[in-house]
């Protein structure tokens, strides 16, 4: 045989099948984990003791991490495909006909009115139309029961003031 290419015997085989078993093993179970630490002993103890010179095991380091990396990219292609087991990739949509509202979307409150369930001072829980919210006073005290309305929206916040 070439100088470059080492005589692999049944134990090689073994360790290098093994080895990558595990590996594989742990890029679907994610973590540094014993998978991981298994796989990569037996993948260095096929090199050691296969190879008898260092071109020999250069070889066959780069042949392994050249397996090692075509694993990688196949088991991440078909996890952001969703083939193996859940994908990656979040598919559904959250939409606003379907009840989603986005936290910053809280335009459609300006107007609306609603009792405060505990005491504003300044801020506190006020209740519209059956769903809490909570809100800040416009800098007065407002006692739990007393019926307000928003008159601001400023990103998450909703300022309410006391109505008659």
């Amino acid at each position: 045989m070439s100088t470059f290419l080492p005589d692999l015997s049944v134990l090689t085989i073994i360790l290098l099948l093994i080895g990558f078993a595990l590996v594989l093993l742990e890029i679907h179970i994610p973590g540094f984990g014993v998978p991981g630490i298994l796989g990569a002993i037996c993948l260095i103890l096929a090199v050691v003791l296969t190879a008898q010179n260092f071109a020999q095991g250069l070889v066959m380091a780069l042949g392994i991490a050249t397996v090692l990396g075509t694993m990688l990219v196949i088991t991440l292609t078909f996890f952001s495909k969703g083939k193996l087991f859940k994908p990656l990739i979040l598919s559904e949509e959250q939409k606003k006909e379907h009840g989603y509202i986005s936290s910053s979307d809280l335009n459609y409150l300006l107007g609306k009115k609603g009792i405060a369930i505990t005491d504003l001072r300044p801020s506190g829980s006020v209740d519209i139309d059956g769903v809490k919210f909570d809100v800040i006073s416009d800098g007065e005290y407002i006692s739990s029961g007393t019926k307000v309305e928003i008159f601001k929206v400023s990103g998450v916040k909703l300022l309410v003031k006391k109505i008659n």
